[in-house]
């Protein structure tokens, strides 16, 4: 408290001013598209007034500069009053507005990152207050800059358990540089929220979790200046009495108005009864930001040496995913790893204990951990890798799915996929993780086979835009690359060839040794397989696979550790429809499996040595009967 000092009477008033010029941006751009959220926008207009034109320091004309405060809209849904402060302060054209949610327009009905002044889509709700806390966790322990973040949450996403994941992450760590807002303007999209206006039963939650917690009056700009002057030693959560629709005559604080555009004349009389209300059309100037954020490269990062594992040594490649991200966090001090309290599992320890600043604990809260990702490397900042059980990330598959949508370059590493784990059983085993991922947007896929391409694949993920997922096994296998092998995405590798072969097998991970296994069996019998390792899932090499399939009659086995649908098996089938003479027989896990050894589980689902010789003998037979 001892840094507020009270705006004199004109700024106040100017403020409210501001507010009510949002309040008719956002009224006139939803009425122009016939579509929106206008009472979504009304209830948060002296939050954003306050916010942007008196309390953030921020360079208009440059909104992604790395000194900046952050802002992140998690009610996604109130994007016009959004683009309406960024009007109001001179960056976006007042007439842009009026082009809202058009096809040709940058205003997009939820906030995205094409726009310059958004780091990350919101709009499913829930996950901006993750995202806020990965920018935030940044700039105290990385950049270690005065730069602040601010997130503004509607009191619907308040029922979403990935905020309150988000609340206990900033609790814990003391995050006294962010900053929630909560608009509690008590309705939510088909009925009241479950709270209403219950303000006291939201502040007790939040000093629960850790946060110093302020109740306002949501629509006084003199309450919201004092209580984003307080600064504590723990992030602050305020509390925001609001009305849904403040200012609209008619529809303020009534239900059924959600999503709903004014028609135009209403539209016109109420941005009237608004406008009249305003004393002065002086704008204000938000404060300039404290250039104190460090410079920050991370192109290019290369591992400072190469691997150095021998042939034939046997290694898991999640612990050779440990051994990898350790040596690049040598290679660039902005790499930094998170973990779901399995570091043990996934190896990310070794990491952690090379470089014990640059690890974040996210706990098991992996839906929180994807956006803490997220938001650490917004703006370049950081090289985040997260890791934890493969079939982990399906719960966190929106956020996952909202990452692409920001245009987010994380990188995230699944271990334990498969049966191949062995006796813990199903609800360990990532069994879905590679359809899940080949379904995102601009993914990589990353599927390597031993410890060298696991250590390839860490160093290329850390280069690659978008979402890189590198699923990685338990089971020891043997290194089957030299230390100088080359790879590349989209590019596989023919590790068994002759011109004797007759069938090609394509395996990744514990199959690709099956395949090996199977390929010494059956030369024993005079039949000759070529054999596949993809590397990269997603993009496939579909040249390599098709010359190689066509110079074995055309015959292909896939062999995968992970169910049917939307694995390896369909992935090339996929690359090879329309090609003629083509055949694809699939081996993968066909019903929900159970606790056993490794090598029984194999056996018993089929992606085993012995089910690969059967299949590939079928597959011979069948053509020489054909003949």
């Amino acid at each position: 408290m001892e840094d507020y000092h009270k705006p004199d009477q004109q700024t106040l008033q100017a403020l409210k001013d501001t507010a009510n010029r949002l309040r008719i941006s956002s009224i006139k751009a939803t009425t122009a598209a016939g579509s929106g959220h206008p009472t979504s926008c009304c209830s948060a207009a002296e939050i954003m007034s306050v916010l942007f034109f008196h309390t953030m320091r921020y360079k208009v004309q440059d909104p992604r500069n790395a000194s900046n405060d952050r802002f992140v809209l998690s009610k996604g849904h109130a994007a016009p009053i959004l683009y309406s402060v960024w009007a109001e302060a001179g960056f976006l054209q007042e007439t842009e507005l009026l082009n809202l949610r058009k096809i040709d327009s940058v205003l997009e009905g939820h906030p995205v990152p094409k726009q310059a002044f958004t780091d990350v889509a919101t709009g499913s709700l829930g996950q901006g207050l993750g995202a806020a806390c990965g920018m935030a966790y940044t700039g105290k322990f990385f950049d270690r800059a005065s730069y602040r973040v601010y997130c503004l949450l509607g009191d619907g996403e308040l029922s979403e358990g990935s905020v309150w994941e988000a609340m206990a992450f900033a609790g814990f760590y003391k995050l006294d540089n962010l900053v929630a807002i909560f608009d509690v303007n008590r309705l939510g999209q088909s009925d009241p929220a479950p709270l209403q206006h219950h303000v006291e039963i939201y502040q007790k939650r939040c000093e629960a979790f850790g946060w110093h917690a302020i109740i306002v009056d949501g629509h006084s700009v003199e309450e919201l200046c004092k209580a984003f002057g307080q600064a504590k030693h723990q992030p602050t959560a305020i509390i925001a009495k609001t009305f849904k629709g403040k200012g609209i005559s008619g529809v303020e604080d009534k239900e059924s108005w959600h999503g709903k555009p004014l028609p135009k004349n209403m539209a016109e009389q109420v941005i009237q009864e608004i406008d009249d209300k305003i004393q002065n059309k002086k704008k204000l100037s938000p404060a300039l930001p404290e250039e104190d954020a460090p410079v920050v490269n991370i192109r290019n990062i290369k591992m400072p040496s190469p691997p150095t594992y021998k042939v034939g040594e046997k290694w898991a490649t999640r612990k050779a995913y440990g051994v990898a991200l350790a040596k690049l966090g040598h290679a660039n001090d902005r790499v930094i790893a998170l973990d779901g309290d399995t570091k043990n599992s996934t190896f990310s320890e070794l990491f952690k204990k090379e470089h014990p600043s640059r690890y974040i604990e996210c706990y098991i809260a992996e839906q929180n951990m994807v956006s803490i990702a997220v938001g650490c490397a917004t703006r370049d900042r950081t090289v985040a890798f997260a890791s934890t059980f493969a079939t982990f990330f399906t719960r966190a598959f929106d956020q996952i799915r909202m990452a692409a949508i920001s245009d987010s370059n994380i990188n995230l590493c699944g271990s334990h996929c498969g049966v191949s784990i062995g006796e813990d059983g199903p609800s360990q085993m990532g069994l879905e993780d590679l359809c899940m991922f080949r379904a995102v947007p601009n993914a990589t896929v990353f599927y390597p086979s031993d410890a060298v391409a696991t250590e390839k694949a860490v160093e290329i993920a850390a280069n690659t835009k978008g979402i890189c997922f590198i699923r990685t096994s338990r089971p020891e296998n043997p290194v089957i690359y030299s230390n100088n092998e080359d790879f590349h995405i989209g590019q596989a590798k023919v590790i068994l060839k002759s011109k004797d072969d007759q069938v090609t097998v394509i395996g990744a991970g514990v199959t690709l040794h099956e395949a090996l296994a199977a390929a010494e069996h059956l030369r024993k019998e005079k039949i000759f397989i070529r054999v596949i390792d993809p590397f990269t899932i997603k993009p496939l090499d579909k040249k390599t696979i098709l010359e190689n399939a066509k110079a074995t009659k055309g015959r292909i086995i896939t062999v995968e550790d992970h169910y049917h649908e939307g694995g390896i098996g369909e992935a090339v089938c996929a690359a090879v429809v329309g090609e003629p003479g083509i055949t694809v027989h699939r081996l993968a896990v066909c019903q929900v499996p159970r606790s056993g050894k490794s090598a029984e589980l194999l056996k018993m689902f089929g992606i085993d040595k012995d089910a690969i010789v059967q299949a590939v003998k079928s597959a011979v037979s069948k053509s020489r009967n054909a003949e």
